[in-house]
């Protein structure tokens, strides 16, 4: 059975295609979680997370880019952008707690991205959680 975790490990693949070009990638999501065992309310879960990053995704890149002054956002590795984004997202649109977004991002980092992914993705995400506090955010779900 799919866990949340490998729900989140999923979309970051589905980002890392929509950002390679495949922007038709939402056609074939369903089937794509389906076949890595992601079903039921996990493949809901899986879907409204990609749907809403996409949706949202001028938003959650000009929010990296103010919490990344010191790097050139379009140098940064799409693997690592795509985990990073999954994460402000959370952070932005859920009322998820922060440590726990931030664990599961470094668990995904640890698994796709390369040596220095999971401290580059604690550095970011530790900084906008800190700078979009939950009583700041005004997400519809108050």
């Amino acid at each position: 059975m799919a866990t949340r975790t490998h729900a989140r490990e999923a979309v970051v693949s589905l980002l890392y295609a929509y950002d390679s070009g495949n922007e038709d990638i939402r056609k074939f999501a369903a089937s794509i979680l389906q076949q890595r065992k992601i079903k039921n309310a996990q493949l809901e879960f899986a879907l409204n997370l990609f749907d809403g990053i996409i949706a949202n995704l001028k938003t959650i890149d000009d929010v990296i880019m103010a919490s990344i002054k010191s790097w050139d956002y379009s140098r940064v590795g799409v693997i690592d952008k795509c985990i990073i984004r999954l994460g402000v997202y959370e952070i932005m649109f859920s009322r998820l707690d922060i440590a726990i977004i931030i664990n599961e991002a470094l668990e995904i980092s640890k698994i796709l991205g390369s040596e220095n992914t999971s401290r580059f993705v604690n550095g970011i995400l530790d900084a906008i959680g800190k700078k979009y506090p939950r009583d700041k955010i005004d997400n519809g779900e108050n």
